[in-house]
């Protein structure tokens, strides 16, 4: 939920394929002058040698020695962990992901007080935006105070709104936020990833998923128990008595219900292809005559366009329908339901509690998390690379870059001989696999070119009217792409993130200085370690470009399918292996992870670790074969594989991560690439019948 979260965006349809969730977030347009950072002017460091010390690197009092590394090598390399780490309460989870975080917040948070604290900076440099956005995000005072003040004009514009016509203007003008409905937007085309294209895709959903909608387990239920409640006193809360407030609910939930049957399911979801569906501008009106397409064009700056491509058309078409067929005074309700949940961070303590009462039955979180945090998340979310310029000349080092771009070309080397070395692709399709491996782009630490956000005015004096300007300005950030050069600078993750991605559609690689820490790099680790944490990142990312949809990819980032039909047909049958082996874990009672929802992800970890393993046995310690701590090179390269997924899970929060995620829990990141892995298995002394050793008929191997 909105953790005084940026008001919502759509996703785009090159959706960012990151190594954790809450990797997709929307890229928008920068339009920017060269800046100069200080981090990049420091001296180079020299990359370190990697060979290693006892105490650095590798946790030992993590390990569970009483668990056999051959029956739960998670639990082996986590144990100790897991049962001295218990989950705060402000958490859903807890994890080395949640530690680097909390470690990466306490410094976003000195240099944001600091900020907010200085009222002598220039008016309109990043600093003076950044200090005031955060300052007005702190100051719960002023928020009670105002109250519904801020928001009561956008109420009024809602309750105004007299027929068809009224709900399309609304629509259509792109200062309105959280409009729900479908998503629209501009990105870059698919099949040309030298053009930008109108987009449409479905939307409108409040609730995670589409099918917490349909399903009628007992835990569905309790969920729309709680989304009930939660609408209902918030619809009290902006005044209606409680037979009101009832009647709005039932009719919001009514219409985001009818959105949800008409809605692919996210499996569905990931298919490129069936997701791309170009069409003229003059077909989408015929198809769907009641959004007014031409208006929404024209109010976007758009009027130009002649094309646009549509993501799932069976959804845009229920859209028109229920536009014209839902009466109008339920239409006011659903659109005043998405301005205000999308908002509700910078309003009232009771909003927000009653945000959070749902959020505790969602995902099992004790306490809400404390304000400076969510203000954090905010100030993140809005003003990213305003913000993320001031934090890597404080907290990003050289020398990490160094190393990390050393190691992403040693990986890349990996790659190119994995590939070549197989035995079940052809010779023209290993040529265009390396053509498309060559033609990464790789970005680390931060942008190059930060966006430029000279014309975003931000006070002090609401927080409310701050999310307004910020969503106002992405919106046109977003919208003024269309007919300019695609922009091949841009960033999908601010700096301060501990994540990293692959995107389709640019054909790169993103790491941001965020990641670049323990546990997943260290520079005082031996290289066992690195490439067992970043190196193993690092392999991750680009195997998403030749995972089941990333494959479909060219080099150039085109739509375009490059494989011979039998190649195609030899890895769809080996990475149906991996979907089989993870349809069969089960984290809790009843509940498996789904083969085909995370097979990307799944497919990107065994990629990653094969790939880091290959490079990691070039290196002098892998040579060398002296042991620290106890532990051969080999030992300490899966220890660290397997101590950067180590994580605690509300039973909440891991059974929505099953339902939503594209991403599996932990437990088998760690394991389940594992147990395909000769070299682990003999790194370990596991034999045949062990619980982490496939047998050889079940193994998966694709590169």
């Amino acid at each position: 939920m909105h953790q005084f979260s940026f008001v919502r965006r759509a996703a785009l349809s090159a959706a960012l394929l990151g190594l954790v969730a809450g990797a997709a977030q929307a890229q928008t347009k920068v339009k920017t002058k060269t800046k100069t950072n200080s981090a990049t002017t420091k001296k180079k460091a020299e990359v370190p040698t990697g060979m290693g010390q006892p105490g650095v690197g590798v946790t030992l009092s993590n390990l569970d020695r009483t668990v056999s590394p051959c029956t739960d090598f998670f639990q082996f390399a986590n144990g100790n962990w897991i049962k001295n780490n218990p989950i705060p309460n402000s958490e859903t989870s807890w994890g080395s992901f949640n530690e680097l975080r909390n470690r990466n917040r306490s410094v976003a948070r000195r240099i944001l007080e600091k900020a907010a604290a200085d009222r002598t900076a220039k008016p309109g440099s990043n600093m003076q935006k950044v200090g005031d956005f955060y300052a007005a995000a702190m100051d719960s005072v002023a928020v009670e105070k105002a109250g519904l003040k801020y928001l009561q004009p956008r109420l009024n514009q809602i309750n105004s709104i007299q027929d068809l016509a009224g709900v399309q203007r609304y629509l259509a003008d792109p200062k309105n936020v959280g409009k729900g409905w479908y998503g629209f937007y501009v990105a870059q085309d698919s099949k040309n990833s030298n053009a930008y294209a109108v987009q449409m895709r479905q939307g409108g959903l409040t609730l995670p998923d589409r099918d917490y909608y349909l399903k009628d387990d007992a835990r569905s239920k309790a969920i729309r128990t709680a989304y009930r409640n939660y609408q209902v006193n918030l619809f009290k809360l902006l005044g209606d008595d409680q037979a009101t407030a009832e009647k709005n609910a039932d009719v919001v939930t009514r219409m985001e219900t009818r959105m949800a049957k008409a809605s692919r399911d996210r499996v569905a979801l990931r298919d490129r292809e069936s997701n791309y569906n170009k069409m003229t501008v003059a077909q989408a009106v015929t198809d769907y005559p009641n959004l007014n397409l031409p208006l929404r064009l024209k109010e976007s700056g758009l009027a130009d366009a002649k094309e646009i491509i549509v993501g799932q058309p069976d959804y845009l078409k229920e859209a028109s329908a229920m536009m014209k067929e839902e009466p109008i005074a339920d239409q006011k309700q659903y659109l005043r339901w998405h301005l205000v949940e999308s908002v509700v961070s910078a309003l009232p303590k009771a909003f927000v509690d009653e945000e959070f009462r749902f959020t505790q039955v969602l995902s099992g979180a004790k306490q809400p998390q404390p304000r400076w945090r969510r203000a954090f998340a905010a100030t993140d979310g809005a003003l990213g690379e305003a913000f993320g310029q001031i934090y890597v000349d404080e907290d990003f080092s050289p020398a990490a870059k160094a190393r990390a771009k050393q190691m992403v070309e040693n990986m890349r080397i990996a790659y190119a001989e994995r590939i070549q070395a197989t035995d079940w692709m052809s010779a023209a399709t290993k040529a265009e696999a390396l053509k498309k491996l060559n033609a990464f782009v790789v970005k680390i630490g931060y942008p190059d070119k930060w966006k430029d956000y000279s014309d975003l005015n931000i006070s002090r004096e609401s927080a409310l009217n701050n999310l307004f300007a910020t969503a106002e300005w992405s919106t046109k950030d977003n919208l003024t792409k269309f007919g300019k050069p695609v922009d091949r600078t841009v960033w999908g993750m601010t700096p301060p993130t501990v994540n990293a991605y692959y995107s389709p559609s640019l054909n790169e690689i993103v790491f941001p200085a965020g990641i670049l820490q323990p546990p997943f790099y260290d520079p005082k680790a031996d290289d066992a370690v690195n490439y067992g944490g970043i190196g193993a990142v690092i392999g991750h990312e680009m195997t998403h470009g030749f995972d089941d949809q990333g494959r479909k990819v060219d080099s150039e980032g085109n739509l375009r399918d490059w494989w011979t039909k039998e190649d195609g047909e030899k890895f769809m049958a080996k990475a149906d292996v991996v979907g089989k082996q993870y349809d069969a874990f089960s984290p809790l009672d009843s509940v498996h992870v789904n083969g085909k929802l995370t097979m990307g992800e799944n497919l990107a970890d065994l990629g990653g670790l094969t790939i880091a393993y290959q490079a990691f046995k070039k290196t002098p310690q892998a040579k060398a074969g002296k042991s620290i701590d106890g532990f051969t090179p080999e030992q300490r390269f899966f220890l660290s594989w397997a101590q950067i997924w180590r994580v605690n899970m509300r039973p909440e929060s891991l059974r929505q991560q099953v339902q939503t995620d594209p991403h599996s829990p932990g437990q088998f990141r760690s394991n389940g690439p594992l147990q395909n892995f000769p070299e682990f298995h003999q790194a370990f002394g596991c034999k045949d019948g062990d619980k982490m050793v496939r047998s050889a008929a079940d193994r998966a191997k694709i590169w």
